[in-house]
C-alpha cells in the first residue's frame, strides 16, 4: 500500500523546484516593477502584482490537475487537442480582441486569454504524436512536408493576427526535428539564409554576393568528393539571388515599424537626426531598459530600490522588459543566477528527454526545451539590445496569466510523461 501511494509522488522534483523558483522570483520582480507608493497590498487585484499572484495560485491547481491525469491521455488525444487549439486560433478572426495592434486575445469582461500561447503546447503534442508514429521517417520528404504543415498551420494563423513574436517561436521545432533525423542539409540552409539576410542588409547585395562566391569556392575546394560543380553553380545562383532579393523584401514587404527596428539593430540609418528620432520613437523602451540594467552594477540596488524601476522609466516594465528590473535591483550577480537557473532547467529537461523510452515523450521533451529556450534567448537578447525588439515574454517571469498557464501546461505535461519512466516497476 505504501509503495502504491509513493509512486504517485515520484516526479522529477528538480524540474518542479526550478519552475517554482522562476515563477516565484518572477513575481517578486513584477511586484517591484508595478507597485505604486510605499504601501503594498499583495491582494490588490487591480494591480499587476495582485493579478499575477492570483494567476500563480491557479497555476498550483493546474499543476495538480495535469499530474493527476493519466500520461497516456496526452498521447492518445494529442491530435484532438491540436485541432481544438487551431479552431481557437481561427476563432480570433471573428471574436478576437485587438491588443497593441495584435488580434490575439479573447476578451471576457476585463479578463483576456491568448490562445496562441497554448497553441505551442498543442503543436508540441501533435509533432510528438506524428514523429513517433511507426510509419514516420524524418529522412523522407513526404514526412517532412507533413510535419511542416503541422508546425506551419499555427505559425501562419498567428502571423495573420499580427503577432510576429509568437510566430518566430515555431522555429524552435527545427531543433526538435533535427534531433529526430531531419537531414543536416536543412540546418545548413537555415544558417546560410540568416547570414545572407543580415549581411545583405548591413553591407549590401554586391559585397554579400562576393563573400558568397569566396565561401562557396572554399567549400568546394575542401569537399570536392562531396560536391559536383553543378552543385556549386546552383548554390551560387541561389545565394546571389537571395542577396539581391532581401533589400526588395525589406523595402516593400515589411511594415514601417518592423523596418525601423531592424534598422536600429543593424545601425543601417546614416542620418544622425533621423537616427535619433527613431531611437526616441522605437527604441525608447530598449534605451531605458539598458540604462536600468547598467545602473544595477555588480550586486544591484536592492529589492524595490531600483530608481529607474520605481520611477517607471521603462514603460510596461512588468511585461516583456521584466529582466531589466532584475538587472537594476539584483545586479550582475542576480541576473547571472536567473540565466543559470533557466539554463539548468533547459539542461534538466534535455537530460530527462534523452532518458525517455517512449519516442513520443522524448520528442515532446525536446519541444518543451526548444520553446522555452527560444523565449528565453529572444527576450533577454531583446532587453539587452542584442537582437531586434520582438514582443515575446520571459517564461515564468513576465506578467500575464496566459503565458504563465501555457508554460505550466507545457512543462508539467512533460513532468507527467517523465513520471512513467520513474514509476516503472
Amino acid at each position: 500500500m505504501v509503495r502504491e501511494t509513493n509512486r504517485y509522488f515520484k516526479f522529477d522534483w528538480i524540474t518542479i523546484l526550478l519552475f517554482l523558483l522562476l515563477a516565484g522570483f518572477g513575481w517578486l520582480n513584477i511586484l517591484s516593477a508595478s507597485h505604486v507608493g510605499s504601501e503594498v497590498n499583495y491582494f490588490d487585484f487591480s494591480q499587476p502584482y495582485g493579478k499575477q499572484l492570483a494567476f500563480i495560485a491557479f497555476t498550483l491547481v493546474m499543476i495538480v490537475f495535469i499530474l493527476a491525469i493519466d500520461a497516456k491521455f496526452y498521447e492518445r488525444f494529442a491530435s484532438v487537442i491540436y485541432i481544438i487549439s487551431m479552431l481557437s486560433l481561427v476563432g480570433l478572426f471573428i471574436f478576437g480582441k485587438n491588443v497593441n495592434g495584435a488580434t490575439s486575445w479573447y476578451g471576457i469582461g476585463s479578463f483576456t486569454l491568448q490562445p496562441s500561447e497554448f497553441a505551442k503546447t498543442a503543436t508540441a503534442l501533435a509533432v510528438a504524436k506524428y514523429v513517433s508514429d511507426l510509419n514516420t521517417n524524418m529522412a523522407f520528404f513526404k514526412d517532412q512536408l507533413k510535419v511542416l504543415a503541422i508546425i506551419a498551420t499555427p505559425a501562419v494563423l498567428v502571423l495573420l493576427q499580427n503577432d510576429t513574436g509568437s510566430t518566430i517561436v515555431y522555429g524552435a521545432f527545427f531543433f526538435v526535428l533535427y534531433r529526430e533525423g531531419l537531414p543536416k542539409f536543412y540546418l545548413n540552409i537555415a544558417v546560410s539564409l540568416i547570414l545572407i539576410t543580415v549581411l545583405s542588409l548591413k553591407f549590401g547585395a554586391v559585397i554579400t554576393s562576393i563573400l558568397a562566391v569566396i565561401v562557396t569556392l572554399l567549400i568546394y575546394f575542401f569537399n570536392k568528393k562531396k560536391f559536383r560543380i553543378y552543385h556549386i553553380i546552383l548554390i551560387l545562383i541561389a545565394a546571389i539571388t537571395i542577396s539581391f532579393s532581401i533589400k526588395i523584401f525589406y523595402n516593400n514587404v515589411l511594415q514601417p515599424h518592423q523596418k525601423d527596428r531592424i534598422s536600429l539593430w543593424l545601425r543601417l540609418e546614416k542620418d544622425p537626426l533621423k537616427l535619433e528620432k527613431m531611437k526616441h520613437t522605437f527604441a525608447y523602451n530598449l534605451n531605458e531598459s539598458e540604462k536600468a540594467i547598467s545602473s544595477g552594477g555588480l550586486s544591484g540596488k536592492g529589492f524595490m530600490q531600483g530608481t529607474r524601476t520605481t520611477g517607471k522609466f521603462v514603460p510596461e516594465q512588468h511585461t516583456d522588459y521584466i529582466f531589466s528590473t532584475v538587472g537594476e535591483e539584483w545586479g550582475f550577480i542576480g541576473s547571472s543566477m536567473v540565466v543559470l537557473t533557466f539554463l539548468f532547467l533547459l539542461l534538466r529537461i534535455l537530460h530527462l528527454a534523452e532518458l525517455q523510452k517512449s519516442q513520443f515523450s522524448r520528442v515532446y521533451g525536446y519541444s518543451v526545451a526548444a520553446i522555452v529556450f527560444i523565449h528565453f534567448m529572444i527576450n533577454i537578447g531583446m532587453v539587452m539590445g542584442l537582437i531586434p525588439t520582438i514582443g515575446i515574454p520571459l517564461p515564468m517571469f513576465s506578467y500575464g496569466g496566459s503565458g504563465l498557464w501555457a508554460f505550466t501546461i507545457l512543462i508539467f505535461i512533460f513532468v507527467k510523461l517523465d513520471s512513467n519512466r520513474i514509476n516503472e516497476w
